[in-house]
């Protein structure tokens, strides 16, 4: 019995992994829910959240996280940053920045043992930058979807 609910989960997983590899947006569990059921037209977005937190645990994606925001997802695992748009929570790779800006080994802060470090620059993105100051609008690349 739970043999058979681990084959069922392992197609649904390789679809929301396959379909968020073809993508640099960024997505959200629910805008990843949408493009798998174009091939999984009975995916719930429960499943979907339940994969996509399973294939981070398993480090084969990366959970984004700020607080405030809802979370998104990256197949690229490769150390790399992001850059979070303040208006439409847009989020791109922060290219040309080095994967361990830190100079030295940091050891500890405030004894903490440090695993590792999160970096995220916030700005605003080009096509937000193009509305005038207060336009509640969302952003067009936001409203459109994930990019493919």
């Amino acid at each position: 019995m739970g043999s058979a609910k681990i084959q069922r989960n392992t197609r649904q997983r390789r679809v929301v992994l396959e379909e968020l590899s073809k993508l640099s947006s960024h997505p959200t569990a629910t805008e990843l829910h949408e493009i798998a059921r174009g091939r999984l037209p009975k995916i719930s977005l429960a499943t979907v959240y339940r994969n996509l937190d399973l294939l981070a645990k398993m480090g084969l994606v990366r959970k984004l996280q700020t607080a405030g925001s809802e979370a998104r997802f990256d197949a690229d695992t490769s150390r790399h940053h992001h850059v979070r748009c303040v208006r439409c929570g847009r989020v791109d790779d922060a290219h040309g920045v080095p994967a361990d800006p830190l100079s030295g080994d940091v050891e500890s802060v405030e004894s903490y043992q440090i695993l590792g470090f999160h970096l995220e620059f916030i700005g605003v993105c080009p096509a937000c930058q193009q509305k005038p100051a207060g336009d509640d609008e969302a952003c067009p690349w936001h409203d459109a979807g994930p990019a493919r």
